[in-house]
Order: structure tokens, then sequence, then C-alpha cells
């Protein structure tokens, strides 16, 4: 006779083979889909492999981008393709209210957020927020995550098209200037999330290692120019990128101080400022 655990175990591992079902079926990564369904990689590979369970959320935001049936997910129905909400938006509604999310946040801070403001924003009821994300903490986080998710490919597009690493650290001073309306808003939320990492919550927690990688790429780089021969002989590199991004960390501040036209001319000195000290620090003479 079979068990309550052998029932949950069997229940379990058929819903983690529909998964890769849906996966597979997607055409992408597991890492990819893991970020388009705004979900920890990791918290991903363990429901996979059986050492966690999903969610009911995380289910939803799956059936939500695989475009099932979350009750086929669960083994309770037989799967029908094609059964996505009458109204369907751009990126499946979860990637909708994280977006959403990120730009509240980025004009009216992250503790001034609320659920009905997001519902509003995503001309949707609180209940369907909540049917993605149950709670607001799970949400905020979910839109932090995609916020640096989405850095992160940013920045990999534009290094891999350098033709060394004088010229990816060049990119990188780009990336990093905030002269766009997707730049000023990134940076927006990243100056409310520095506070949280003060206070050392979930969120802030989460930032402070992406800053941690954000580091690091910038080392890495550094590393790189100087076995190229670009950067000066003898630099180093962790010194340099923790130089490098404490400059790039105040004008950026600096820079989101300033509004209306002449928040272009300060993006400008900005840029001109980092371009002079790398010139003379950092670049091979």
């Amino acid at each position: 006779m079979e068990t309550d655990e052998g029932r949950a175990s069997t229940s379990t591992a058929g819903t983690a083979a529909r998964v890769r079902e849906v996966i597979a079926d997607a055409g992408v990564s597991q890492r990819e889909f893991a970020r388009r369904i705004v979900m920890d990689p990791s918290k991903l590979s363990r429901a996979l492999s059986g050492t966690r369970r999903f969610t009911v959320a995380e289910l939803a935001r799956i059936a939500d981008e695989g475009r099932v049936d979350a009750d086929w997910l669960l083994g309770t129905r037989p799967r029908e393709r094609e059964t996505a909400p009458a109204v369907r938006v751009e990126g499946g509604r979860p990637l909708q209210i994280v977006r959403e999310t990120v730009r509240l946040i980025a004009e009216h801070g992250f503790h001034a957020v609320r659920v009905a403001d997001i519902a509003r924003a995503c001309a949707t009821s609180s209940a369907a927020i909540h049917y993605h994300f149950p709670g607001r903490a799970e949400l905020l986080e979910a839109a932090v995550r995609w916020c640096m998710d989405e850095d992160t490919a940013r920045r990999a597009t534009h290094l891999a098209e350098a033709d060394d690493a004088a010229a990816e650290l060049r990119q990188l001073i780009a990336l990093q200037t905030p002269r766009t309306a997707q730049q000023r808003r990134q940076w927006a939320v990243w100056l409310d999330l520095w506070a949280e990492a003060a206070r050392s919550t979930a969120v802030g927690r989460l930032h402070s290692e992406y800053y941690r990688q954000w580091r690091e790429t910038v080392t890495d780089v550094l590393r790189r120019g100087a076995g190229q021969g670009v950067f000066r002989a003898g630099i180093d590199p962790h010194a340099a990128a923790l130089t490098l991004t404490a400059l790039i960390d105040g004008l950026a501040t600096h820079v989101l101080s300033v509004s209306g036209p002449e928040s272009a001319t300060a993006a400008d000195a900005m840029h001109r400022t980092l371009t002079t000290y790398v010139t003379h620090t950092i670049l091979a003479p």
C-alpha cells in the first residue's frame, strides 16, 4: 500500500518532469527559463531535482510562460496546449507585473510601492498579482532579481562585441552612465537598494551579492587587459576595480540628483571624467 509520503514523492517527481517538458518546448536553457519566470535559477534546479517543491505561485508563472494549464503541471488534468488567457500581455503576466514594479520602485521608492499600485499599473486586480506572487516581499525580490538579470544580460552582450579589454571597459562605462530613461530608472532602483543593503534585509543581501558580481566583472576586465598589454603593467585589478566602481557610483548619484536638460550635461561630464580617469591611470601609456 502506497504511503502519503510515497504519493507526495511521486507527485513532486511528476510535476518536475512536466516542468522539464515545458522548458524543452520553450527551446531555451534552464537558466534562461528561470529568468523568464523571474525565479532564482538555483531554486528551479533544486525543484527539478526533487530536493524542494515548486510553490503554487511558481507553478502559476511556469504555466503562464509555457501557456499550459497549472492543473496539468500538478498532474490533475490532461494537458491542453495554448491555454493562454484571453488577453495575452507581452512577455506574459508575471513579467508585466515585475516590469511595472521596477518602474514604480524607480519613481516612488522601494517602501512606497503597494500591491494595489502595481495592480492598477497592470490594469488587473490585487488578487491576480497575488496569484503569481503571494506576498509583497516576494514580488519586490522578484522585481530586483529581474532588474539584475536584465542588467547582467545587457552587459554580457556589449562585452561580447568588444575587440579587447580596453574596448570592454569603455562599454562598461557607457552602460553605467545614466543617459537614457531606462538607465536612470535602473540607477534609481540601485540607490534605493543600497539603503536596503545597509539594513541587511533579504533584498539588500541580494543586491550586495549582485554588486560583488559586478565588481568582479570589472576586475576580470582589468586583469584581462593587463595580460593583453592594453592596461598599465603592474596594475592591481582588485584595487583598480574598487576605485573605478566607487567613482562610477558617486558620479552617477550626482547625475541622478539633476533633472531636466541639465541631466544630459551632467551625464556627459560623468562620462568625460571616467574616460579621463581611465586614460591617465589604467590605459597603457
